[in-house]
């Protein structure tokens, strides 16, 4: 795995899979290595994806300093990532909870970004609010599914307020759009790969929404927003007003998606993402 210096020395890993022009992307979890990324539902086909281990995940060095781990101290991190590769401009996909430092880089370095994609995106660098009342509105689109009755009972319990590590464990199935085998092996998984310690600081003041979505009214590159029609942790509505900050977005809902849309439906997902990046601007 190749490995480069941060601004401080810390040793960072990326993975590169594929052929093409490159193509950054940039985790979430918060803070979990990039190896549930996969190789994005096979868009390795038609880009060089750049896979970033954060500091302190997977192949990734951890810090002599845990403040690091804040989301707006790792916008140096990615910039010594851009410096490494030799790229004047980035194209770029975060996910999740990784869209925040994505929208953190472009607001501090418009001019290094390119193209940006942001895939089942987390709210909060941006201050949009999910309230309860719109994820119960979402879970309710899977009444239907064998697992629904707990799953709700265990959110409800968490809207309320009262949710143990248990109930969210029991609320994993409305993460995926399909509740099989690989989604289960996918969640089991997913523990392993994160860094406990470095999410527990990753939002920690790193937030300023008003300053960032200002500075992001200004964004002349191309910005890709695509949601999960399923997904409970980034709901549509949520997702669109993510989409409403930016002057140049295109907003795309994948039909039956959850928070992982590679998985889901992967040429769907690779033909909406490869067709944005590879779009004349």
């Amino acid at each position: 795995m190749p490995t480069f210096a941060a601004y401080d020395g810390t040793e960072l890993a990326c993975k590169v899979l594929g052929d093409g022009p490159p193509l950054v992307c940039l985790p979430g979890g918060p803070m979990q290595d990039c190896s549930y990324l996969g190789e994005l539902g096979g868009l390795s086909a038609h880009r060089r994806l750049i896979l970033a281990d954060p500091r302190g995940t997977g192949g990734s060095a951890v810090p002599e300093d845990p403040a690091t781990y804040r989301c707006d101290r790792l916008v140096d991190d990615v910039e010594a990532l851009r410096e490494h590769l030799g790229l004047d401009r980035l194209d770029l996909l975060a996910h999740s909870a990784g869209t925040n430092l994505a929208v953190l880089y472009a607001e501090r370095h418009p001019e290094r970004v390119a193209r940006l994609a942001l895939i089942t995106p987390s709210p909060y660098a941006v201050g949009v609010e999910i309230t309860g009342a719109v994820r119960r509105e979402t879970a309710l689109l899977r009444h239907a599914e064998p697992w629904f009755p707990e799953a709700f009972a265990a959110l409800e319990r968490i809207v309320a307020g009262d949710g143990d590590a248990e109930a969210f464990l029991a609320i994993a199935p409305f993460w995926y759009g399909r509740w099989d085998e690989d989604a289960r092996a996918h969640r089991a998984a997913e523990d392993a790969h994160r860094n406990q310690e470095a999410a527990a600081r990753y939002g920690d003041g790193a937030f300023t929404p008003d300053a960032t979505r200002a500075a992001l009214a200004r964004l002349s590159c191309p910005v890709l927003v695509l949601a999960g029609e399923v997904d409970l942790n980034s709901p549509p509505s949520a997702v669109a007003e993510v989409a409403a900050v930016f002057p140049h977005a295109e907003m795309v809902v994948q039909p039956g998606a959850g928070h992982f849309p590679w998985l889901d439906d992967a040429e769907q997902f690779v033909g909406t993402t490869a067709g944005f990046l590879a779009r004349q601007r």
